[in-house]
């Protein structure tokens, strides 16, 4: 990269193309979703509680409880690069091919007994991905604006997880989180000073950066509190990072030699309440710090920490049916604006990124830049024992640009004033159905 033309791609879910608060989902089971991604504060399901906040499984009878579903996600991506005040024209907003997800989840509980309770569960929980490849047109260099980029990241969660009930008031818990993690990025990089000459030859000068699939585990952990006091509920949930290196992924100076990437999920506190004034309606709200901005990986390109607030409710008007609804938001740690030329080193990779190039990284290869969601969701019990849940999730769609310098060699003699921009807006259904015995 080395002030090179950067195209550099990269990731974070537990499937592919999907950032909501960053690069996590506002929430797994269809439950929380529908409720705007809580669950830390008040009680949605045993399987939900199982990621959000493991104390509250002890609130659920029964000797079993399993759960299965997924999310069909389709996000609305679109990147730009702006190069006309150079005279070298725009790409206009382009959308990305990759629109289309799966993210899966599954899980069980088991009640040992009036105080012990035990769940294992496993989520996709993260991740990121564009497809610009063979889109948006060429510079009059015969380069492509959008630098062929794109970018798979996708993160998953197996967590085996522990609740015990002190009293009929306080419950603590804690889990383990094993982490799987995979990594493919490729960008089309270029340095006119790649072959020693002045002109520009796109054969000689330019690179597919790319290293292909990686995939790597890490490990993590977990612990809550809940609290119950008659209609009022509270709950509280520490979460800690899980370091992952992806091998091999990248070449950022094309040498040949493909460099590693440290990627850190960040820590997060949680804390939320929920209050049931009468039976059949829940109401409940959440507050979440993500810390981005503390992550190996994640601060090297500049992410911040994110506070994220959800607010949800569920209304029974029968005792089979329940309709939920909600809202979420989070600002986006990717910023925008005016860049400057600054070096940054990134571990592991050899080339440094300018504050322009790491904005650029960010918004045309990592565009996690939603902050509003909308939630809706319903429930059905078919029977004592089996149930189904629906949610609909809308994220509204934000922009985000950010102008600087895009320096086509080493010392950045050649140049083009450039501005590069992301839309992200998105759609996702989700269903789970469970059994209870």
């Amino acid at each position: 990269m080395r002030r090179g033309f950067l195209t550099l791609l990269l990731i974070s879910t537990a499937s592919v193309s999907f950032a909501t608060n960053g690069d996590n989902l506002i929430g797994l089971t269809p439950a929380s979703r529908g409720m705007g991604g809580t669950g830390v504060g008040m009680p949605l399901g045993a399987v939900d509680s199982l990621f959000r906040n493991p104390a509250w499984m002890a609130e659920y009878p029964g000797k079993f409880t399993v759960q299965f579903g997924g999310i069909l996600f389709m996000p609305q991506v679109k990147g730009k690069v702006d190069m006309s005040a150079s005279g070298y024209g725009s790409s206009g907003w382009v959308k990305s091919k990759a629109d289309l997800f799966l993210v899966p989840e599954i899980g069980i509980v088991h009640r040992v007994n009036s105080r012990l309770t035990f769940g294992l569960g496993a989520f996709g929980v993260s991740g990121m991905g564009v497809d610009y490849r063979d889109q948006g047109g060429d510079t009059p260099l015969n380069t492509p604006y959008l630098s062929d980029m794109h970018t798979t990241f996708q993160f998953m969660r197996i967590i085996p997880a522990v609740a015990y009930r002190i009293n009929e008031t306080f419950t603590v818990s804690g889990a383990i989180h094993g982490a799987w993690g995979s990594l493919d990025m490729g960008a089309l990089m270029c340095n006119f000073d790649r072959d020693g000459d002045a002109a520009f030859d796109r054969n000689a000068d330019c690179w597919n950066a790319g290293g292909g699939q990686s995939q790597t585990i890490g490990l993590g952990f977990q612990i809550g509190a809940s609290a119950k006091l008659g209609a009022v509920y509270a709950g509280l949930v520490y979460q800690s990072p899980v370091s992952m290196t992806y091998r091999k992924v990248f070449d950022s100076n094309g040498d040949g030699v493909y460099e590693d990437l440290k990627l850190q999920q960040p820590q997060e506190i949680a804390l939320g309440a929920g209050l049931s004034p009468f039976e059949g309606l829940k109401v409940g709200a959440d507050v979440r710090w993500i810390n981005w901005g503390g992550a190996k990986g994640y601060k090297d390109f500049q992410w911040e920490d994110q506070w994220v607030y959800a607010l949800g409710v569920e209304f029974k008007p029968t005792r089979k049916l329940a309709l939920r609804a909600g809202y979420n938001y989070g600002r986006s740690p990717i910023r925008g604006g005016a860049k400057g030329n600054n070096p940054n080193s990134i571990p592991d990779l050899s080339a440094p990124f300018t504050d322009f190039n790491v904005a650029w990284f960010n918004l045309i290869g990592f565009p996690a830049v939603s902050e509003h969601h909308v939630t809706l969701g319903l429930g059905y019990e078919i029977s004592s024992t089996f149930g189904i849940d629906l949610s609909y999730v809308r994220a509204l769609e934000k922009t985000e640009e950010a102008s600087g310098t895009m320096c086509f060699n080493t010392n950045c003699t050649q140049n083009a004033q450039t501005t590069a921009g992301a839309k992200n807006a998105q759609n996702s259904l989700s269903v789970g159905v469970s059994w209870r015995f």
